[in-house]
């Protein structure tokens, strides 16, 4: 009999394989799932990530300009005729009859001045020229004698010849006697001072019993005279706007103590001539103030309405880029992507700009890019507000006027 035992390692269960079995695959499922939960959590972080390194940016359109644009410039009025008054004759002022802002008229008594040494020469002047007629009449006398007694050879010729030539030379004193006479008469006929035109006295610079010196130019005036039922405005136009500029075009002035009137004013001419120092071309305009609203010497805004290109565009100056390779304006391209455009500047309005060229009416037009935008970037474009109208729609319903007074005032 044998005594051997079998000793082999008993045989697991097959249902024991088959569950470990299905634990390995879903670990493998479980690690699976969790890498391609991250993977694409992974993919869309880069993507949410690139979506928002996208600059966003609005557009605008580019806007027409209206068929006309003002051109607003400071400017000064003047009388249409100013004149100082300067005394002809040296004395004392006696009286004067017109204060400042006395309205005269031609001929109207202004002063009078006492003039006592010139009183003392005319009539010594008029001494001497009836002494000179009483001498000259002697002379006549003598003459026709000693002609009649040549006739009877009483008296030699030469004797004739020397009274006759005496009683020219009378004749030529009474003359220069008379001509003397009529200056210092000249002279005492500018003791009264009188208006040399219709106006009102807008300086009085002498008082009674002032010492008078005759003169001008550098001596102190001693009324000043002003026409001012028409004014001069004068007006420095700059160069690029001086071709536009000519005789007989309409403006309106606006002064600042009468806020809402507007003014006529014609421009009268130019001085042809740009002032180097300035850039400008001085222009003369004339205004109707026979309501006497205005004042000479006054400060007014002149407003132009000038003639616009039809191919220029207006857009605000935000959507500018200067860089080194020169101003340039972003645009919407295809696939949203910016192409600069580079553009001249025609007229700068101050907050808005008129391009001359480089835009096009269809352009979508970047509003206040981004320093670092770049041509071919890629943009998003944010989507337009209901409530607020675009940058384009404000520029292009917004007053002219404003804009002008930015670039000129």
């Amino acid at each position: 009999m044998s005594t051997e035992v079998d000793v082999s390692a008993p045989k697991r269960p097959a249902h024991l394989k088959l569950a470990g079995i299905l634990i390995v695959l879903a670990a493998a499922a479980v690690l699976a799932d969790g890498i391609a939960s991250r993977l694409h959590t992974r993919h869309e972080v880069a993507s949410w990530t690139m979506q928002q390194a996208l600059p966003t940016v609005s557009t605008i359109q580019p806007q027409p300009l209206a068929a006309t644009q003002q051109l607003v410039l400071p400017g000064h009025l003047a009388a249409w005729i100013n004149a100082p008054i300067y005394a002809r004759v040296s004395g004392y002022l006696h009286a004067w009859y017109a204060d400042i802002g006395t309205p005269v008229k031609a001929g109207q008594l202004l002063g009078v001045i006492d003039t006592p040494d010139l009183d003392q020469q005319l009539d010594q002047a008029r001494a001497d020229l009836q002494k000179s007629v009483a001498t000259e009449k002697l002379a006549v006398v003598t003459a026709q004698r000693w002609t009649q007694m040549l006739k009877q050879d009483s008296v030699s010729q030469q004797e004739t010849d020397e009274k006759t030539s005496d009683l020219a030379a009378q004749q030529a004193t009474v003359a220069a006697e008379q001509a003397n006479v009529n200056r210092l008469e000249a002279l005492e006929s500018f003791k009264r001072i009188v208006a040399p035109f219709d106006g009102v006295v807008t300086a009085r610079d002498t008082d009674v019993g002032a010492l008078i010196n005759a003169g001008g130019g550098n001596k102190p005036q001693l009324f000043t005279v002003s026409d001012a039922q028409r004014l001069r405005v004068y007006v420095s136009v700059p160069q690029s706007e001086a071709a536009t500029v000519r005789p007989g075009m309409h403006a309106t002035l606006r002064v600042p103590e009468r806020p809402g009137m507007t003014f006529d004013a014609t421009l009268v001419d130019t001085d042809h001539a740009i002032t180097p120092s300035s850039g400008t071309l001085l222009v003369q305009l004339s205004v109707d103030n026979h309501a006497g609203l205005l004042f000479p010497g006054e400060y007014t805004d002149v407003r132009f309405a000038l003639p616009t290109d039809a191919h220029a565009l207006q857009i605000p100056a935000s959507a500018l880029i200067f860089r080194h390779n020169g101003l340039q304006v972003a645009t919407l391209g295809p696939q949203g992507r910016a192409v600069m455009k580079p553009v001249t500047i025609a007229t700068d309005l101050g907050s808005h700009v008129v391009i001359d060229s480089g835009l096009t009416a269809g352009d979508r037009v970047i509003d206040n890019p981004p320093d670092s935008l770049a041509a071919g970037d890629l943009v998003r474009v944010a989507p337009a507000s209901p409530a607020t109208p675009s940058p384009a729609a404000a520029a292009h319903t917004a007053d002219a006027q404003t804009d002008a007074e930015h670039a000129h005032g």
